[in-house]
C-alpha cells in the first residue's frame, strides 16, 4: 500500500446522509493493511512526546511498531499494560489535544492516527478472543471500588493485576458508567465494545455488583466495618445536571442532556422499547461540549430538526473538532453567539419556543477564553417543542453526605490528592469526575490509575 508519510491513511466512515438516520457506528475502522500502513508513518522517536501526552502513559511507539510488523497480539499486550479500556479510548479520547497533539510527525505533516491504531488493535484482540492477563497471585487485601465507569474500571483492573481482591459497586443495572448511559451507540457501541471491555476487567478477577447505591444500599462506613474492606476508591462520576435558572426551565419538554442520553443509551428508548422519550420535531440543544454534540446528533437520528445554541463562536466550542464536523455533516444547525433567556410554554406548561439574545465576545475570562457579552435589544424568539440543557454536571452529594470525615469543595467535589487520589478519610481514595467535575474518559482513567498506585502504597506503608 502506497504511503505518503505526511498524510494519515484515510479511514472509512458511513456517509452522512445514511448515518444520520441510524444508530450504527459512524467510523468503520482500519483494515489490517491500512493499520500497518498508518503505523509505518511513526518515527519511533527516542524521546516520544506522545507518551507524555497520554494520561495513562501507554508506550505508544512500542505498540505502533508491533502494528507495523503485523504482530497485533503483541501490540495489544503493550497497550494492556497501561490501559484497561483501549477499544473505548481509541474511539472517544481527545487524541488531538493529547498524544497526537504531541506527535513529532505532526509538525510538518499530519500526526500519526494513534487513536485509530489503538482502536484497531483493541478490536482485533476482541475479535480473536484475546484478553489481558493478571500479573500476580492474590495478596489477601480487599478493596471496594464505587462506580463501574472508566475511573472505577481502571482502578479495579490495575489493582486486580497486582493481586488485590476487588469488588466494584455500581448503582445502575449495567456496568460502564458514562460509557453506557452517556455516549451514544453511534460513537461507542455498547454490546460490541463496552461490554467486552468490562468482561476483560472481570477476567482479571474483579467482581461487579450492580444495583448497589452507596449511601443508600450500604455506606462507605459499613463497607469498612461490616464487609471488612481495607480500602475504598470512589469513582462515582458527576451525574447531577446543571441548569441555567431561567424562566420556563421546569416545563414539559425540557431535559438535561444526562436524562435524554440515558433514556436512549441505557434504556434503549431509541429502539421504541418500553422507556418513553420525547421525539421532538424541532429541538434546541443548549451548550457546546461533547455531550451537547451527542445529544444533538441523537435527537437528529430520532427525526428532529436540531439546533445547537452556544454563547460563544465556533473557535471557542469546547467539543472535539471531529464531533463538530460530524454534527455539521449530518445536518445539525449551529446557532452561535446566542444565549437563552427564557423558555416559552403554552397553558399546559409544554414547551413552545425559546427566547434568545445575541452575544458578542468581549475580553478573555480567567481561563483565557473571550467572555461573551449580551447585545442589548437583540432578543428574539424561536419556535421549538424540546429543549435539552447540556451545561455540565456536578457530583451527586449522596456519598459525601453519608461518609464520615470526607471533605468536599464548594462545588461538591471530593477533595483528593491528584498524584495519589488520597482523600481526607484514611483508606479512602477518589478520582475522576467525582473529584474534578465533568471531564473526559481518559482523564478519569488516569485518575483511577493514579489512585490504584496510591492504594498500593497505602498498604505498603502499613506493613
Amino acid at each position: 500500500m502506497e504511503v505518503d508519510v505526511l498524510k494519515r491513511i484515510a479511514i472509512a466512515e458511513q456517509e452522512p446522509q445514511v448515518r444520520a438516520k441510524n444508530f450504527e457506528e459512524v467510523c468503520l475502522g482500519y483494515t489490517e493493511e491500512e493499520a500497518m500502513a498508518e503505523a509505518s508513518r511513526c518515527l519511533n522517536c527516542k524521546n516520544p512526546k506522545c507518551v507524555g501526552g497520554c494520561p495513562v502513559s501507554i508506550n505508544i511507539p512500542a505498540f505502533i511498531q508491533e502494528v507495523k510488523k503485523g504482530d497485533f497480539e503483541k501490540a495489544y499486550e503493550i497497550i494492556s499494560e497501561s490501559s484497561a479500556l483501549p477499544a473505548v479510548c481509541g474511539r472517544v479520547c481527545p487524541q488531538e489535544t493529547q498524544c497526537e497533539g504531541q506527535c513529532i510527525r505532526g509538525i510538518k505533516g499530519e500526526a500519526v492516527a494513534i487513536g485509530k491504531l489503538e482502536r484497531f488493535v483493541a478490536d482485533w484482540a476482541r475479535e480473536h478472543g484475546i484478553q489481558p492477563k493478571a500479573k500476580a497471585a492474590k495478596n489477601g487485601h480487599k478493596v471496594a471500588v464505587i462506580g463501574a465507569g472508566p475511573s472505577g474500571l481502571t482502578c479495579a483492573g490495575d489493582l486486580a493485576k497486582d493481586g488485590y481482591d476487588v469488588t466494584i459497586f455500581e448503582a445502575l443495572h449495567e456496568a460502564g458508567g458514562v460509557l453506557v448511559y452517556g455516549i451514544p451507540e453511534f460513537r461507542l457501541p455498547k454490546s460490541k465494545v463496552v461490554a467486552a471491555e468490562v468482561e476483560n476487567v472481570k477476567a482479571l478477577g474483579v467482581k461487579i455488583e450492580t444495583n448497589v447505591i452507596i449511601g443508600k444500599t450500604i455506606t462507605i462506613d459499613e463497607l469498612f466495618e461490616k464487609e471488612e474492606f481495607e480500602a475504598v476508591f470512589i469513582g462515582s462520576g458527576a451525574g447531577l445536571p446543571r441548569f441555567m435558572g431561567i424562566k420556563g426551565e421546569q416545563a414539559n419538554g425540557v431535559f438535561s442532556a444526562n436524562e435524554f442520553l440515558t433514556r436512549n443509551n441505557l434504556m434503549k428508548a431509541f429502539l421504541d422499547q418500553d422507556t418513553p422519550i420525547q421525539r421532538g420535531k424541532k429541538v434546541v440543544v443548549v451548550g457546546g461540549g461533547n455531550v451537547a454534540m451527542d445529544a444533538a446528533r441523537t435527537a437528529l437520528r430520532l427525526g428532529a430538526e436540531v439546533h445547537i445554541v452556544y454563547r460563544r463562536g465556533e473557535e471557542e466550542l469546547p467539543a472535539r473538532k471531529e464531533e463538530v464536523h460530524h454534527a455539521k455533516e449530518e445536518g445539525v444547525i449551529f446557532d452561535l453567539l446566542q444565549n437563552p433567556v427564557e423558555i416559552l410554554t403554552d397553558e399546559n406548561d409544554w414547551v413552545t419556543g425559546i427566547r434568545l439574545i445575541k452575544m458578542e465576545l468581549g475580553e478573555p475570562d480567567a481561563s483565557g477564553r473571550r467572555s461573551p457579552v449580551e447585545i442589548p435589544g437583540s432578543e428574539y424568539e424561536v419556535e421549538c417543542d424540546t429543549v435539552i440543557m447540556s451545561l455540565g454536571t456536578s457530583p451527586n452529594p449522596l456519598i459525601s453526605s453519608t461518609t464520615k470525615g470526607l471533605d468536599i469543595n464548594r462545588r461538591g467535589c471530593i477533595i483528593a490528592e491528584e498524584e495519589t487520589g488520597k482523600t481526607s478519610r484514611d483508606g479512602v481514595y477518589a478520582g475522576g469526575d467525582a473529584v474534578t467535575g465533568a471531564a473526559t474518559v481518559i482523564l478519569a482513567m488516569g485518575a483511577g490509575k493514579a489512585a490504584a498506585k496510591g492504594i498500593e502504597d497505602y498498604f505498603a506503608s502499613k506493613n
